[in-house]
């Protein structure tokens, strides 16, 4: 049977250095590349980092239905996941691993079920994702604002996950991810 993982988390939670480490570690994994409309950073490679569309071509999609999920995130721009992004990690016998925000995430597990795993990576405390999102140095006041509060509502979800992994101590939270990763690939 097919399997997906997800790792949800607000910005800053150290879900994308997690997600990583497991691409890193396990050799069964294939990292959902998303799609999304906001403009592509320095260094970033369309269909690597993301498949960089327009909004006419991403509503073009949604009206299609190629869309397993997807979402108006930070003001007008969309991220989703493509079905074919799915079905292309499974034909290479592949886990598809997502990196995705929380209502994604959780739309994904809805619709796989069983066959999801979903862990909702958790920051200390706000103080120390705001910490990190600064350490960044890619946000203005304002994009770190409209941050903070996204995490402080999207904080409200864990509970909706079927594991919370802490992000206090990055190698503790390493070895736990690499743990429950097994643990469901085994099952």
């Amino acid at each position: 049977m097919n399997k997906v993982i997800i790792f949800c988390a607000p910005s800053g939670s150290g879900k994308t250095t997690i997600v990583k480490h497991l691409l890193q570690q396990n050799n069964q994994l294939m990292f959902s590349v998303s799609a999304c409309t906001r403009n592509r950073r320095e260094g970033e490679v369309d269909g690597k980092d993301y498949y960089f569309l327009t909004k006419e071509n991403f509503a073009e999609k949604v009206k299609n239905n190629e869309f397993l999920e997807y979402e108006e995130v930070y003001g007008g721009n969309f991220y989703g996941t493509l079905k074919a992004e799915i079905e292309r990690i499974w034909a290479l016998g592949k886990v598809v691993l997502f990196d995705v925000d929380v209502v994604g995430g959780l739309n994904i597990k809805n619709y796989y079920g069983d066959n999801a795993l979903a862990v909702f990576v958790k920051p200390p405390d706000v103080a120390t994702l705001e910490k990190r999102l600064r350490h960044r140095s890619t946000e203005t006041e304002e994009t770190l604002k409209m941050r903070v509060e996204k995490a402080v509502h999207e904080l409200e979800f864990q509970s909706k996950f079927e594991v919370v992994l802490l992000n206090d101590d990055l190698s503790i939270a390493l070895e736990k991810a690499e743990s429950l990763v097994n643990s469901f690939l085994n099952k």
